[in-house]
Order: C-alpha cells, then structure tokens, then sequence
C-alpha cells in the first residue's frame, strides 16, 4: 500500500524540478521498466499489480497505481529509478546528434529511439531541451533510454571543441543525398518550430537539407523526429553499401 507521502513525492516526480531534488524518475509500463532493470538500473520502488519473481517489489491495486500514474492508460507496473550519472568526451567516436530547444516529449523519446536503433550512444542536448526524464519522453523511448545517454551541455562549447564535422540541417542547405558523411561527425537538429539558433547556425559551414518531391510543395518542413531518421538513415547507408 502507498503511504501519503510516498503518493505525493511520486507525484512531483512528474516535475523536472522535483526529479533533480530528488534524483529520481518514474518509467511505466512492463517494456520501460523490464528494459532499465535488465541494464542494471539502480531501483529505488517497482509497484505492480501482479507478484514478481526475483525482483522486489510493492504489490498495490489498479486504483493506486492509477494514482501515480501520468497516463490515461494505466500499466499493471511503475518503477521509481534512481537519475544516472553520466561521463563524456567532446571527442567525438562514431557519429553523434545534438538537439537545440527540441521542446516536445514525444519527439525526443523518438529521437533517443532512433540512436538506439542506429548504434549512436551519446545525445547532446541544449539546456532548453525538454528533460529526457520526463515521464512522457521515458514512455515514448520504450526502453531505449537505457541505451542512450542524454548529456544537456552549451551547444557553442560542444561545437567549439568537437574534432569531427559538424553538419546543421537548415531549410535553405544543401542536399543531404549529395553529401559523402564521415565516420565521425555531429548531427545538429533544430526546434521544431523555429530551427536552429541563428548564432549557433553561424559557427556550422556544414549545412544540409532533405529535398522536397512534391511539385506543390505543401507542407513547409519535416518533424524534428521524421527529418532525424531520413537523415540517419542515410548517413548510416553510405557508410555499409
């Protein structure tokens, strides 16, 4: 059963403010939760509706889970983890993203899908990039937010002292199928409603774009997500056919 106090701190926990006084955030759902105990997590409280072998755990009902929950649609499991601590290098191995002012939960948790999916172990964040920990961007990554660290940096020192090629997706930039991709690089992605920081753009020769095909022209750009996986998608082709 869930004493009062523990309903309440679980319930700040949906605040950014509260997860960092804390140290601690919520993942929901069996494939978030399975996926972070598998890699090791350290755990603070699973609750669950169901008994679990090997794994300790708190047994509450439908009605309390749905009380801590941030969805809707309640799982049979909650776990309360531990936030990580993570080390990084401004040397760049392999290729990189950063993500500037990227504001909406469902778009990074996509995002830090596709690095999980394309092998790329380090997202760079600006600090106005919603919080990776955010129960809706944890959701969204089903489980890759276990794979993928999220470091929040100034994106002019990472630049400034990144050794490989950076390259800006820009509207007006040159065609991305037209590019022959290193090894190592740096993916720069802009907000979804207002690109990339001008004084940021200005550092970056390396400027690239997905060409439109339609003749009218419909749609002025590509979600953040969407225009990411067209790219990694291709940065990655070049490099193995």
């Amino acid at each position: 059963m869930l004493s009062k106090n523990r309903l309440k701190l679980i319930r700040k926990l949906s605040q950014k403010k509260f997860r960092q006084e804390n140290n601690l955030f919520v993942a929901e759902g069996e494939k978030v939760v399975y996926e972070l105990l598998d890699s090791g997590w350290r755990v603070n409280e699973i609750y669950t509706t169901n008994p679990l072998q090997n794994i300790p755990h708190t047994l509450v009902d439908r009605s309390e889970l749905k009380k801590i929950s941030n969805f809707s649609s309640v799982s049979t499991i909650i776990g309360v983890f531990h936030l990580p601590k993570y080390q990084f290098s401004y040397v760049n191995n392999g290729f990189s993203i950063a993500l500037d002012s990227i504001a909406d939960p469902g778009n990074l948790g996509t995002i830090i899908r596709l690095c999980d999916w394309f092998g790329i172990q380090n997202l760079f964040c600006s600090p106005n990039t919603v919080d990776c920990f955010n129960p809706k961007v944890v959701q969204s990554t089903m489980g890759s937010i276990s794979r993928v660290q999220c470091h929040y940096v100034d994106l002019f020192t990472l630049i400034d002292k990144c050794q490989t090629e950076v390259y800006a997706t820009t509207l007006d930039g040159n065609s991305f199928y037209r590019e022959s991709f290193p090894t190592d690089g740096l993916l720069l992605m802009g907000s979804e409603s207002h690109g990339i920081n001008d004084e940021l753009l200005a550092k970056i020769k390396n400027r690239i774009t997905i060409p439109a095909h339609s003749r009218n022209r419909g749609a002025e750009s590509l979600n953040v997500a969407t225009a990411t996986a067209i790219l990694l998608s291709e940065i990655f082709r070049s490099r193995v056919y």
